[in-house]
Order: structure tokens, then C-alpha cells, then sequence
């Protein structure tokens, strides 16, 4: 079968629904935005941004106490009518028509997110733009048939694609570091931490929630566990079936709302960011439910900051626009108080931010080689591909500032 002539453009024109808008007018007034710069100035607590303006001039941003320092060239004064208008969303689309460089934009990210008490709502959408954008962004709430939607979305991009930049176990989430590793041993390492804590015993039933390429599920089925996966890609349950033959595991494809049955553990890694806020209470009363009485879940979940968690919902960012649609980063207070209120006692909770930091940045470089080396599918195109840098540039930055984490914590049931 012949691949799509642009594979991942949906990604792409996903944004244009949230377009922040260009033109004379934007042209017109942009110069008055240097008081953006000013607000910008004023919140960089922390670090500093060594600024071109369009015209030549340099201005250093910050600079008062230590901290990362990034180099950006600013070539047009409409990025920042669009960083004004459309906050992360704009701040991207003005990159990708040129609007500003950067080197390396990593430590950009780093600095909105480190600085992000002092510098409020400077990288968030208003007005018109946010009211849009929170609109659209309901019509991609994870209902049944909006989570298969949201899920195709993003991990049906295709297994060949996801095969040429992650690590050999094809595991998309944070590894845990130790020195010496490679980034499959990394990923062998967080997978082994979460299996430990729910002290499985031969011929145990275990639940899979999102099951990704079955990497997982390969190493609980290597210690004796009944393995069921479930997920919402047919291209990862076709992967993951093929890759677990003979192991006992089964994969299927059904949502965690219609799960039945008793297991004696739940696993459930990077899946809950899919979830929505709306539907915390019914992802956590399905371990609940299937859970026998002393069972335990472990989960991996990355959180954002509480003291920002309502700003941050309100607002459709980069990422809910671009690459997740219905994701949403957890505040891990209100999902621990879902959790308790369900009867799941929270326990032995680990953050590990800076792992994730580091993940990204050598999924990066491999994914950067593998489209170098002409090793991506056919069908994705310098516009994706610039599409896909941003986003891992964009999540490095985000652990990096502290405002992100990711953690395993293990609920057990009362």
C-alpha cells in the first residue's frame, strides 16, 4: 500500500482552526508591543533573553539573577502580536513563518516556564482568540468516540514513524536515568520501577490502561503476570499484538470506561494526560472498580504546577492544539483527592522531572539523525518535521523550568 503524500498534515491543519490572525493590521500596531517586551522584562525573575529586534538592536531581557539565557531573533513585530494574542499557540505559529529564531529555543521554553509566577498570563491567549480556542476545544472532549478520535490523532501516525526516533522497546514516555544508560536501559529501568510496586505474583491478573507498543506488558508477562492491554490505536494494538505472540498477553481495543472484570493490578503509564479533567473521577473509579479489595495500581503521570492549573485549563496551549487534542496535564491535588474519595489510599509517590528533560532531548536528537539520514516514512514533510522538533524542544523546556513533572505513585485499595 502506498503511503499518504503528506502523512501527519492533520496535525498541521488542526492549528488553522486556531489561527491568531496576520496582516496589515497586525503590521500596523506591532510596534506598540514593545511594552510586551517590557512586561516580558519585568517577569524574568529569573534568567535572561539576549533579544534582535527587527530593525538590528539588541535588548537583553532579564538578567537579574542566574538562570538559563536564551538567544532569540525577533524578524517581524507580528510574532509578538501573536505571542500577545494567541500565547503558546501564536508564539509557535510565529515560528514556523519565520517570524522569530532562536538557536536553540529550549531554553525560551525554560524561561516561561521557570519565570511562570512572576510573568502570569504573558504567554497565554485572550480576548477573542481564547474564547475560540476554548470552544473548539470542547468539541474535543473524551467522550468514547472523542477519545478514539483524540488517540488516532496523534499515535496513528503510523508504527514506521514512531519505529525511527524512539529507543528499540518503543516505550513514549519518560525514562528514568542512571548514569552509564542508553535510552533503552533508561526505559527498562521506569518500566521495572513500576512493575516492582505492585509486587506481582505469579499468574496475577494485571490491567494495562493504554498500552502503547506493549513494552510493558512484555516485562510483566516475562514475570509470570495474565496480562490484559487495552487501548484506543489500531496501529499500536496490531504492533503490540504481533510483538507479544506466545507471551499469554492479549491487547485489545476498548476504552478504560468498559472494562470488566477483577485484576489483582492495574498499570496505567502517561495515559491519564488523556484523559480531560471531566474525566478523572471515571478513569479512577475504573481502577476502583476492577480492582480486587488490597489490589494495587501504579501509575505514571505528569502534573503541572497547582498554582497555575486553572490558568493553564483555560487556555488551549501549543500542545492541545497541535499534538494532544483532549489532553490536559493533571493537578495532582484534585486528582489525589478523586483518588481518595474512591477509596485508592495515594502512596510512595516519586517525581523524577529532569528524567523526563533528558528524554526528550535524546528522542530529539534521534529523531533529529533519523530525519537527516532520510529515515522517516514517506509522506512527512519539512513542515511536519519542523512541527515535531518545536513540540520535543517545547516539552524539554517545560520539565526543565520545574512548572512540569512526571511521577509513579502507587494507590492502593482500601
Amino acid at each position: 500500500m502506498h503511503a499518504p503524500v503528506h502523512r501527519g498534515h492533520h496535525l498541521l491543519r488542526a492549528g488553522r482552526l486556531f489561527a491568531t490572525g496576520e496582516g496589515w493590521l497586525a503590521r500596523l500596531v506591532a510596534p506598540g508591543f514593545r511594552r510586551l517586551l517590557d512586561r516580558i522584562d519585568a517577569g524574568l525573575a529569573e534568567g535572561a533573553i539576549d533579544l534582535t529586534l527587527p530593525e538590528g538592536s539588541r535588548r537583553r531581557l532579564g538578567g537579574r539573577r542566574a538562570g538559563p539565557v536564551a538567544d532569540v531573533e525577533l524578524k517581524d513585530w507580528r510574532a509578538l502580536v501573536r505571542l500577545a494574542v494567541g500565547g503558546s499557540v501564536g508564539w509557535y505559529e510565529a515560528w514556523e513563518k519565520g517570524e522569530w529564531t532562536s538557536p536553540d529555543p529550549v531554553p525560551l521554553f525554560d524561561l516561561f516556564m521557570r519565570n511562570r509566577h512572576t510573568l502570569g498570563g504573558a504567554g497565554r491567549s485572550r480576548g477573542v482568540v481564547r474564547w475560540l480556542n476554548r470552544r473548539l476545544t470542547a468539541l474535543r472532549r473524551n467522550d468514547r468516540a472523542g477519545a478514539r478520535r483524540n488517540i488516532a490523532f496523534h499515535y496513528d501516525l503510523g508504527n514506521d514513524f514512531y519505529a525511527a526516533w524512539l529507543d528499540p522497546s518503543m516505550t513514549y514516555s519518560s525514562a528514568v536515568w542512571s548514569a552509564g544508560d542508553d535510552l533503552e536501559a533508561a526505559q527498562h529501568r521506569k518500566i521495572d520501577l513500576l512493575l516492582d510496586r505492585l509486587e506481582l505474583a505469579a499468574g496475577d491478573r494485571l490491567l494495562e490502561i493504554g498500552c502503547g507498543w506493549g513494552g510493558l506488558a512484555e516485562r510483566a508477562a516475562g514475570r509470570g503476570a495474565d496480562v490484559l492491554g487495552i487501548t484506543l490505536s489500531e496501529e499500536q494494538k496490531a504492533f503490540a499484538e504481533a510483538r507479544l505472540a506466545g507471551t499469554g498477553a492479549v491487547i485489545e481495543l476498548v476504552d478504560y470506561r468498559d472494562v470488566a472484570g477483577r485484576f489483582d493490578a492495574v498499570a496505567s503509564v502517561e495515559m491519564v494526560e488523556a484523559v480531560g479533567e471531566e474525566y478523572w473521577p471515571a478513569y479512577l473509579g475504573t481502577i476502583a472498580r476492577v480492582l480486587k479489595p488490597g489490589g494495587r495500581a501504579a501509575i505514571q503521570f505528569i502534573s503541572i504546577d497547582d498554582t497555575i492549573f486553572e490558568a493553564y485549563a483555560a487556555n488551549a496551549d501549543f500542545i492541545q492544539t497541535y499534538i494532544f487534542p483532549g489532553g490536559l496535564l493533571i493537578s495532582e491535588s484534585r486528582f489525589r483527592a478523586i483518588a481518595g474519595r474512591l477509596g485508592l489510599s495515594w502512596q510512595d509517590r516519586r517525581g523524577f522531572g529532569p528524567d523526563y528533560a533528558e528524554t526528550l532531548k535524546q528522542w530529539r536528537v534521534r529523531f533529529d539523525a533519523a530525519a537527516a539520514a532520510g529515515k522517516l516514512p514517506a509522506g512527512f514533510d519539512a513542515r511536519f518535521v519542523r512541527l515535531w522538533r518545536y513540540y520535543l524542544m517545547y516539552c524539554e523546556g517545560g520539565f526543565r523550568g520545574g512548572g512540569i513533572d512526571v511521577a509513579q505513585v502507587t494507590l492502593v485499595k482500601n
